[in-house]
């Protein structure tokens, strides 16, 4: 089980790196509350919520299968918010 503790925790500090970037990069623009960053951290929330609820599925047949497509998709998607975050700043 620690492998599910570990991608819960890998899910959570990946995107929450990914918020807290936004954050940094809005403050050293001088940009605090924009329409681009609030969608990128919309998009980290959401993401986060959808990985977790697919983490805590109990009812599938290849567990160690499902599990690595869920890191799979963490890293698909969190790449995904990192290029939109690059075009923030």
């Amino acid at each position: 089980m620690a492998n599910i503790r570990d991608l819960k925790k890998d899910i959570n500090y990946v995107l929450g790196d990914i918020i807290e970037a936004v954050y940094i990069v809005e403050a050293a623009n001088n940009k605090q509350d924009s329409k681009e960053g609030a969608k990128i951290i919309d998009g980290a929330i959401e993401t986060f919520d959808d990985l977790i609820v697919k983490v805590n599925q109990r009812d599938v047949e290849n567990r160690k299968a499902h599990l690595k497509g869920v890191r799979e998709e963490l890293e698909k998607k969190s790449k995904a918010l990192v290029d939109q975050l690059n075009k923030l700043g």
